[in-house]
């Protein structure tokens, strides 16, 4: 399984338009476009799952750099999540003693 990063989104772009998008090169088990939580509005990236390797890579080639609805997409393998700094909050003192 191929977790495809794809960026630089118009706002517009839904689940169903990533995933017709993907299928032209192969089989796509999933495909979802990131929302705000807050206002479900979409950050401008989203994901898409393939199952076969080489579909993905040719897809990921394909795809990069192309147009969608108005703006050149960015496409590639996604990276894991890992670790992110904490957000917010205040830093933390030292103790004096």
């Amino acid at each position: 399984m191929v977790n495809i990063y794809v960026g630089n989104l118009a706002y517009s772009v839904t689940d169903d338009d990533l995933k017709t998008l993907f299928e032209s090169h192969g089989s796509v088990e999933r495909a979802s476009v990131i929302t705000d939580r807050m206002t479900g509005r979409s950050k401008g990236f989203g994901f898409v799952e393939m199952s076969n390797d080489d579909e993905a890579q040719a897809a990921i080639t394909k795809l990069n750099e192309t147009e969608l609805q108005g703006r050149n997409i960015l496409v590639n393998v996604a990276r894991p999540q890992g670790e992110r700094p904490a957000r917010g909050g205040k830093p933390e003192r030292r103790q004096r003693w």
